[in-house]
């Protein structure tokens, strides 16, 4: 036993390189775990500022000044900010304020529709069992009622450091454009002058990364726009709430998409029962997520990722658990990174090649 974990760590860890690499992983992965909700402002500005750095590069190749480009991109960037905070949330705002006033009367309506299931199907359910259903659908709500009131209390709080975050942050992510070459400098300054592994790894991930979220970004915008359209269209209720969901599930492939199925069915019922508006709804939301799936995300991610199924679900339940809805969101990101350091680390299999060529 002794012998095989020194073959394994002579194998692995030989290198300086590697062991390198292993290091500035781990205190990296450290850092946000244990930190991360004291250092979340820093490090939503340099996330932030990461991808709009890429924007800045395009200008510049454009023959335009770096100086100009930021100021350009930065403007940009302010005046979307803007533009969610006084333009969408609002919507947002008001129309999860009328959902819940409305959904007493629909949780009403649809008491009297699962009391007649006992009545049509008598041999599969019966009124006690039904009971015991809507029993337990009441006391779900009602803690989820609970859980809206706890929040609003709690609501001060998160207001001040919202407004924290929207003073900090941009400021921040303002002098991570600006210094960035001597910002760059100042932390190569802490690093090994030998880290060529290291480099090898982000040279693959940033290419990788910066590219997924872009799009992700893009992704999301569009979906949410013509969802926003397509509902507004066919009359639906509550549809910029609804067009959000739809904007938001692709952040988590394949789940997303199921999951926000739920409250559009739910709400084109109670709006217009089993109707053909009904079915037509839900087949725009069907076609929306079939050219999302076939078109949109092959027209983005073309070679960017190309990671298992499995895989990413797992990123997103891994990741997701230890950093929530951050951790959902740079879940494949993350995995490319995996994905990445493991290619990079040396292995039986590599060294079994070198051995032949």
């Amino acid at each position: 036993m002794i012998s095989y974990l020194r073959e394994w760590y002579e194998r692995h860890f030989s290198d300086p390189q590697v062991v390198i690499l292993a290091i500035l992983l781990i205190l990296g992965f450290t850092v946000v775990l244990l930190a991360g909700d004291i250092l979340a402002p820093l490090l939503a500005a340099i996330i932030i500022a990461y991808l709009l750095d890429g924007g800045i590069a395009i200008l510049q190749r454009c023959k335009i000044p770096r100086s100009v480009a930021l100021m350009l991109v930065y403007t940009g960037f302010i005046t979307f900010l803007l533009l969610i905070l006084f333009g969408v949330v609002p919507l947002l705002s008001q129309q999860l304020t009328q959902f819940f006033r409305e959904l007493p009367s629909m949780i009403a309506q649809g008491q009297q529709l699962l009391m007649q299931l006992p009545e049509k199907y008598p041999e599969f359910i019966t009124e006690a069992q039904m009971g015991e259903v809507i029993g337990a659908l009441r006391a779900d709500l009602t803690g989820f009622g609970q859980k809206v009131v706890s929040w609003s209390l709690s609501s001060v709080m998160g207001l001040i450091t919202i407004l924290v975050y929207l003073i900090l942050v941009p400021l921040l992510i303002f002098f991570f454009l600006k210094d960035k070459q001597r910002i760059l400098y100042w932390v190569e300054g802490f690093l090994p002058a030998e880290r060529s592994l290291t480099n090898e790894v982000w040279f693959e991930v940033n290419n990788k990364i910066a590219s997924y979220v872009r799009g992700k970004f893009t992704e999301i915008l569009l979906v949410w726009s013509v969802s926003y359209i397509t509902f507004t269209i066919l009359g639906l209720n509550f549809a910029v709430l609804l067009s959000f969901l739809v904007g938001i599930s692709v952040i988590v492939p394949y789940v997303g998409a199921a999951v926000v199925t739920i409250p559009i069915a739910f709400i084109a019922y109670f709006q217009w029962g089993f109707s053909s508006q009904f079915a037509y709804v839900l087949l725009a939301y069907a076609v929306i997520q079939f050219l999302d799936g076939n078109v949109l995300v092959t027209f983005l991610f073309s070679e960017v990722v190309n990671l298992h199924p499995v895989a990413i679900i797992s990123a997103v339940l891994v990741f997701g658990g230890l950093w929530g809805v951050w951790g959902v969101f740079f879940a494949i990101p993350l995995a490319t990174l995996v994905e990445a350091v493991i290619n990079a680390w040396p292995s039986r299999r590599k060294q079994e090649a070198s051995e032949l060529a």
